[in-house]
């Protein structure tokens, strides 16, 4: 029987190890929160890809996420068919040395490149590979094995993350794994012209995600969601039956997703409320950028009615666009924190191949000269942290430092994001403990006790937010909340003192880089760990 082998690159990776800026386990801590330190919510990010890969072949299949070198090379002296490396391309030197690995160790194996580091040429990667995987996963690997093709909806893991705040697990996230790609194309998205601008449904109607859904509430029934597509509510009709499939439930659910102005310009407010989001990733970019996906309501007033109504926002800005300046940028984050995102990502504008905006740099000749004379150096830098084009205003150096103050900027002036959603929710249970509509009121009861079971850490967060302004508002917060929801417990007191005790060790561990790499996890499928050598 054909045996295959999916994993990650080998740990350690990230900064500390010379890696990209943006490159580690975590995506808030390393893209969103970066500049709050011991504020900042930590959560392993798997490479999803590889475990529902898995879960669909037929063949025995085994996927290690962050190996180190030595438990990669026992794996690996185990005999694998088929080795699938699935890698960025700010970490291709890590794919290097791991196929330098499959090769030494077990040199009968195929190897398969996958992931949107396989944006690369055939002329770069075909040294490491046998076989690349630029298409949809499990078509393409049950091809490759010989296994007929089978209809999606495709067999989905149950793969769930677990939120940190002070190094204390506070949530369970399941992850929704509803489509691949996306139609709107902006010019510097690697996602969506990786797939073509075509949109793949792998979870085609709202009731297979509503289906998916009652799975991971058997497990947990507080589990929290996240939707991995790139623009979720841009097909009405699978949103609308998830809608009403929540609905018919009676159950408030806590869901998080990614979508387009565009996109949410289809809905009310009490539709999205309804199908149980709660929060959104939405991508802002900058005031003159002209996106399609931004056409529809004013982002404004979007990101101002969903506060109110309890919906947490992750807004995306980008700088670096030709029209912007110093001055441009500073007036735009302005306004983006006038409308107080709960969370907030500023990324530099940057060309990636197989992107319209790369063709259009290459074109004009407009790379970074030290990166055009070295492939290597520009893979790296290719993170959304490393200015790469020369700009008509700003030299690279100054748009990495506007880029640093902005993130600065968004903590000192907002404080840190945790509290900023807490604010969120509990507007969100004054604005609907009293609604007409009954579902609304139990999803304001949700907001209530996300909201209490958070006590603990207003102590912390006035002792070491970053500024007395900062710490006022947490204050003043702190007591609105009491008078609406009764003050704490001894408890919650206790508590308190705990969280203060644990947010200064997470402080420790990132002032000394303490343990800040995952452990090895291992999965089996298709056959139970002790049928497989």
């Amino acid at each position: 029987m054909t045996k295959v082998l999916l994993t990650s690159v080998c740990r350690p990776i990230g900064p500390d190890v010379g890696d990209a800026p943006s490159v580690g386990y975590e995506l808030l801590h390393k893209q969103v929160t970066r500049a709050q330190g011991v504020f900042s919510p930590r959560s392993l990010h798997l490479n999803f890809s590889l475990e529902y890969i898995a879960e669909n072949l037929s063949s025995p299949a085994t996927v290690l996420q962050y190996p180190s070198r030595k438990e990669f090379i026992r794996e690996l002296k185990k005999g694998y068919d088929f080795v699938g490396v699935t890698f960025l391309m700010a970490i291709f030197h890590h794919m290097k040395e791991t196929v330098a690995l499959i090769r030494r160790y077990s040199p009968k194996s195929k190897i398969v490149l996958g992931g949107y580091g396989t944006i690369l040429s055939d002329e770069v990667l075909k040294p490491y590979s046998d076989y690349i995987c630029r298409e949809e996963g499990v078509k393409f690997f049950r091809g490759l094995l010989g296994e007929p093709e089978i209809p999606m909806p495709y067999s989905h893991p149950l793969i769930m993350s677990t939120l940190k705040i002070f190094s204390l697990p506070v949530s369970r996230t399941g992850m929704i794994f509803a489509g691949l790609g996306c139609p709107n194309g902006c010019d510097f998205c690697c996602t969506s012209h990786f797939f073509k601008r075509k949109h793949i449904r792998l979870l085609p109607t709202g009731r297979d995600i509503c289906q998916l859904i009652e799975r991971y509430l058997d497990m947990d029934p507080n589990m929290q969601f996240v939707v991995l597509d790139e623009d979720f509510l841009l097909n009405r009709k699978r949103a609308l039956e998830l809608r009403d499939e929540v609905l018919r439930g009676g159950k408030p659910i806590s869901m998080f997703v990614f979508s387009s102005i565009r996109a949410i310009s289809q809905y009310t407010v009490e539709e999205i409320l309804e199908m149980g989001i709660d929060g959104f990733w939405i991508g802002y970019e900058g005031t003159q950028s002209n996106y399609a996906k931004q056409q529809g309501r004013p982002a404004s007033e979007i990101l101002k009615e969903f506060r109110e109504n309890g919906i947490t926002i992750l807004a995306s800005m980008v700088i670096g666009f030709d029209y912007q300046d110093g001055q441009v940028i500073r007036e735009e984050l302005n306004g983006l924190l006038n409308l107080k995102p709960t969370l907030s990502q500023i990324l530099i504008y940057g060309p990636v191949p197989g992107t319209p905006f790369y063709e259009r740099i290459m074109k004009e000749n407009r790379l970074s000269q030290d990166l055009a004379a070295d492939a290597e150096k520009y893979y790296k830098t290719a993170d959304g942290f490393s200015a790469m084009v020369n700009h008509p205003r700003l030299s690279s150096g100054e748009i990495e430092r506007i880029q640093r103050w902005c993130f600065k900027e968004d903590y000192e002036r907002l404080g840190p994001s945790i509290y900023r959603a807490l604010e969120t929710w509990f507007l969100g249970f004054q604005k609907h403990r009293e609604s007409s509509n009954v579902f609304l009121r139990r999803k304001a009861e949700r907001f209530a006790a996300e909201v209490r079971k958070a006590y603990p850490i207003f102590l912390a967060g006035r002792l070491l937010s970053p500024n007395p302004v900062v710490r006022a508002w947490l204050g003043a917060l702190e007591k609105r909340i009491h008078l609406e929801l009764g003050p704490p417990t001894l408890k919650e007191r206790f508590l308190s003192l705990l969280a203060v005790v644990s947010a200064l060790w997470t402080k420790f561990k990132l002032i000394f880089n303490l343990f800040q790499h995952p452990r090895l996890t291992r999965r089996v499928y298709g056959l139970s760990p002790e049928s497989l050598p």
